[in-house]
């Protein structure tokens, strides 16, 4: 029976993701953004107004940087039928080479034959290329759809996160006072106090890593050659908060972009190999030294996590599959029941022990001489 409800479970935060991605959206954000809120209110601001100052800053922030991207990002994206159009002669080159190669070659007598055979089949529709443009008019009815279906959910989770920070402190403090026993008042409010600790610490070092990563790929992205570096740094900085996935597809990302703008090899690879150059940097020596010991998560949960959540979620639940982590690791560490959980979740700190170590018989502790 618990293996099914684990397995409904999972089933309905996926159909329902429509409604709970804006509500763990909201949740988040209200969890880096409620300290805030809290430090206006001892400041003599009511909650209400504090939460909109908070929120208005917030969306004014997002939109002044959507709006320095449009501009290249619509630039991008009038080329993309030229784009898609080299791509296909490429593929067309790479077709027409590989049947050459797999038929017999012709004899010159039968020279005439063979230009009208080549006639006919040019005359015949491209079974591939009927596809192709099929498919380009569902993929803008699909991506119509995904804006729109992403308006609303921004639009909810706006609103949800306003009304969050406006209620945070009183929701907390009656929910406090419904549970009878004072040590489980305790460990809900330490509980909760810890998870936001945590989860706004991770999100805002990991904004300013990110943001190093986004002005240093602009600079190299620029240095090489390639257009709109302001959009790339801003791509490799927002998808550099998933781990893992995000600097593989950026690095990808940007290969397709030198293959498309450069004709030299070397050209082409450059604006990749230096992002991957920024990376190795950033994964190695900046991220440990910001994050410190105290945030480090398990490699193997936060892959598990970033898997998990961006299959049930998309994109955004692999941002937001990491804070999530964080707030879970926060909560296994007051429960006694799931502290063992936490052993998988945290990162190793001291090297583990050997299993033979572990076998061995453990030893009582001696007794001091005239002790009863």
């Amino acid at each position: 029976m618990r293996g099914l409800l684990a397995i409904a479970i999972v089933l309905l935060l996926k159909v329902a993701a429509p409604l709970l991605l804006p509500i763990a959206t909201a949740i988040v954000l209200t969890f880096v953004l409620a300290p805030v809120v809290r430090a206006l209110r001892r400041r003599g601001v009511p909650e209400t107004f504090g939460a909109a100052v908070v929120v208005a800053t917030f969306l004014a922030a997002t939109l002044l940087v959507t709006s320095t991207l449009v501009g290249p990002a619509s630039q991008w994206w009038e080329r993309a039928p030229q784009t898609v159009a080299q791509v296909l002669a490429q593929i067309d080159r790479l077709r027409v080479s590989m049947l050459r190669l797999g038929a017999p070659q012709p004899p010159a007598a039968t020279g005439r034959k063979a230009t009208a055979a080549e006639r006919a089949a040019a005359a015949v529709p491209d079974p591939l290329k009927d596809r192709l443009a099929t498919e380009g008019v569902a993929f803008t009815r699909v991506v119509i759809g995904k804006l729109f279906s992403f308006d609303l959910s921004a639009a909810a989770t706006i609103i949800l996160l306003y009304f969050l920070l406006a209620s945070e402190h009183w929701m907390l403090s009656r929910s406090v006072e419904a549970i009878p026993r004072r040590r489980s008042r305790a460990l809900l409010l330490a509980g909760m106090r810890s998870a936001e600790r945590e989860i706004g610490r991770f999100v805002a070092t990991m904004a300013v890593v990110n943001i190093g990563v986004a002005t240093a790929t602009s600079l190299a992205v620029w240095a090489v050659g390639l257009p709109n570096p302001l959009l790339w740094g801003a791509l490799a900085g927002t998808l550099n908060f998933i781990p893992y996935i995000g600097p593989v597809i950026t690095a990808a990302l940007l290969a397709l972009a030198g293959m498309v703008t450069f004709d030299a090899a070397g050209d082409m690879l450059a604006p990749a190999l230096a992002f991957v150059a920024i990376h190795a940097v950033e994964s190695n020596f900046a991220s440990p030294w910001l994050v410190g010991r105290r945030l480090t998560l398990s490699p193997l949960a936060v892959f598990l996590s970033v898997m998990v959540w961006g299959w049930l979620w998309g994109m955004t639940g692999a941002l937001l599959a990491v804070p999530m982590l964080v707030g879970v690791r926060s909560v296994c560490k007051r429960m006694r029941r799931l502290r063992l959980w936490c052993a998988y979740l945290e990162g190793a700190h001291r090297p583990a022990p050997s299993l033979r170590s572990l076998l061995l018989p453990r030893r009582r502790l001696e007794r001091p001489r005239g002790s009863a």
